[in-house]
């Protein structure tokens, strides 16, 4: 048998081997050195200030607060039945492109915003027109529908 052939390559990637197990051995001896372990209750324990931020003081029992657990809300509360609201509403047509065919309705009560569609019309409008109309949930957001002067 010939005596085998080493390559430029071939011992590149035995030092680099070699380095790799060197490195290896140097952090597995820096952790034992630096070990955490044996560390007492009191090092370990973490506290959260007034602030909700995570720190190692505990905090100063001049501060506390004392509150009842009968006051803590845990969960959603049943929603109180509202009766139904009026479905027509009215607004004020602050935009309207008549080429385009829509536009948009300030309504007066909530000062809301409400997208206007030609189809959605029963009577033509235009700007500043004082008018009554319903809503219905669009793809994008409110959208008045029957919409008169």
């Amino acid at each position: 048998m010939g005596k085998p052939v080493e390559t430029f390559s071939k011992k590149e990637r035995e030092k680099k081997k070699f380095k790799k197990q060197l490195d290896k051995k140097d952090k597995a001896e820096d952790r034992k050195a630096n070990s955490n372990k044996g560390k007492s209750l009191e090092d370990m324990m973490a506290y959260i200030d007034e602030n909700g931020n995570i720190t190692t003081t505990p905090p100063d029992p001049n501060k506390k607060k004392i509150m009842n657990a009968e006051d803590i809300q845990i969960g959603i509360p049943r929603q109180e039945y509202l009766p139904p609201a009026d479905p027509v509403r009215k607004g004020i047509v602050t935009f309207y492109n008549d080429s385009k065919g829509y536009g948009f309705i300030k309504d007066l009560t909530t000062q809301e915003s409400i997208f206007v569609h030609a189809n959605g019309l029963t009577e033509a409008i235009q700007e500043n027109d004082k008018v009554t109309f319903e809503t219905e949930q669009g793809a994008k957001g409110l959208n008045a529908i029957k919409v008169k002067k």
